[in-house]
């Protein structure tokens, strides 16, 4: 393909691009969409429209696009950030360590979905233009170097293991590694037969879990079930748990969950949670999640109530239960957390790529990524010694 016609543009704004060929750009081969609901169109447009990520809230959008005359050749989600609040790859030592040599660290370039710790692709090319794939990530490589004349620094959050292997050798890109935990289904029928692969006591603890909520009532729905009624209790919910873990109302508008709803109705599964004999609308937490095509993403919780295992419950057993009964292979409950490891979790590597314009701190954060590296594969090692399943399982 001819590259003397490609010319890189930026978008304010997700609606600047058509959504079928955003998505088309981001899906595997011969599908239309993305797999991975967050690299959709409709979920980026949920969080701009709902006021989420703007400017103001120091996300400003600028999202990358390659043009061959009128034809769009690749797309990227990208934000011109003044902080590190809500990306879940954590620098702010490397912020501290600009302001203590008085350089500059924001505002920098980050490809991430907002507020979303989930691999994914990163770049998105269309079917046309696959087979340049190759000279089309020199040329982006080409182009944010020559954004560092102005920036700090670029960074690619949580990108596929598939876009790390064809990305890792770009010029002077740092790779970083971090740590998730996952569930996977291993061909289970029932709850009961995953409970049957634990260590008995796991297994009894779990039992016991379990039991001591036997008054309340758990209730899947779907997207297209969901009425404002549920938005507004759920964001009760959520609202309430992240004021008392964070002392703030949490990131996310509350338009923002209804436009997800809207506009994402097939992905959505929101779990009610209520006391036998009362009405969903007394319920007193909420879990939603989205499902992709074989991994379903636990992704905000919320309760009115402090009750004991709930938590565990709501936002394990019940994805767990769900995946199995849906033949879904991954169940992927959000970040960090190693207590999800004696409830059957196994560790996942998780990668990002970094940029950074400053020779002498490109060099000590190489260091630092590479040793911080060598722990995290040390401390998975280790956290496998602790996984609650039966010898030889």
């Amino acid at each position: 393909m001819d590259n003397k016609h490609w010319q890189w543009r930026f978008a304010a704004g997700i609606d600047e691009i058509p959504a079928a060929e955003w998505d088309l750009c981001l899906a595997e081969d011969g599908q239309t969409e993305p797999d991975n609901p967050f690299c959709r169109h409709a979920f980026l447009k949920a969080l701009e429209q709902s006021g989420s990520v703007c400017a103001a809230a120091g996300w400003q959008p600028m999202h990358l696009q390659l043009f061959c005359n009128d034809r769009r050749l690749a797309v990227m989600p990208l934000y011109l950030k003044d902080h590190s609040w809500g990306e879940y790859v954590f620098d702010w030592a490397w912020a501290d360590a600009y302001q203590r040599h008085g350089e500059a660290y924001y505002p920098k370039l980050v490809c991430a979905i907002p507020f979303t710790p989930v691999s994914g692709p990163r770049l998105g090319i269309a079917p046309e233009a696959r087979a340049a794939a190759a000279d089309i990530q020199q040329a982006l490589a080409k182009l944010f170097w020559q954004l560092l004349e102005s920036y700090s620094s670029w960074h690619w959050l949580f990108v596929s293991k598939g876009q790390l292997d064809s990305l890792r050798h770009l010029p002077q890109t740092l790779v970083r590694e971090g740590t998730q935990f996952h569930w996977f289904n291993r061909g289970y029928s029932q709850f009961d037969d995953f409970l049957a692969r634990l260590n008995s006591k796991r297994r009894k603890n779990i039992l016991k879990e379990r039991r001591a909520l036997a008054d309340l009532q758990f209730v899947w729905l779907r997207g297209d079930e969901l009425q404002d009624w549920h938005w507004q209790l759920f964001y009760r919910c959520y609202r309430q748990t992240y004021l008392k873990r964070s002392g703030h109302g949490g990131y996310l508008q509350p338009d923002f969950f209804k436009q997800l709803g809207k506009l994402m109705a097939a992905e959505v599964r929101l779990l009610l949670v209520h006391r036998l004999g009362e009405t969903p609308q007394q319920a007193l937490a909420c879990a939603l999640y989205l499902q992709g095509k074989d991994t379903l993403y636990g992704r905000y919780w919320g309760a009115l109530e402090e009750i004991p295992a709930l938590h565990f419950e709501a936002c394990y057993w019940q994805g767990i239960d769900y995946c199995i009964k849906n033949g879904l292979s991954c169940f992927n409950a959000g970040a960090q957390g190693e207590h999800k490891l004696i409830r059957g979790f196994e560790c996942v590597t998780t990668y990002s790529l970094h940029g950074i314009a400053h020779p002498g701190f490109r060099e000590a954060i190489a260091d630092f990524c590479q040793t911080e590296a060598g722990n995290n594969r040390l401390y998975q090692a280790q956290l496998q010694q602790a996984l609650p399943y039966k010898k030889g399982d």
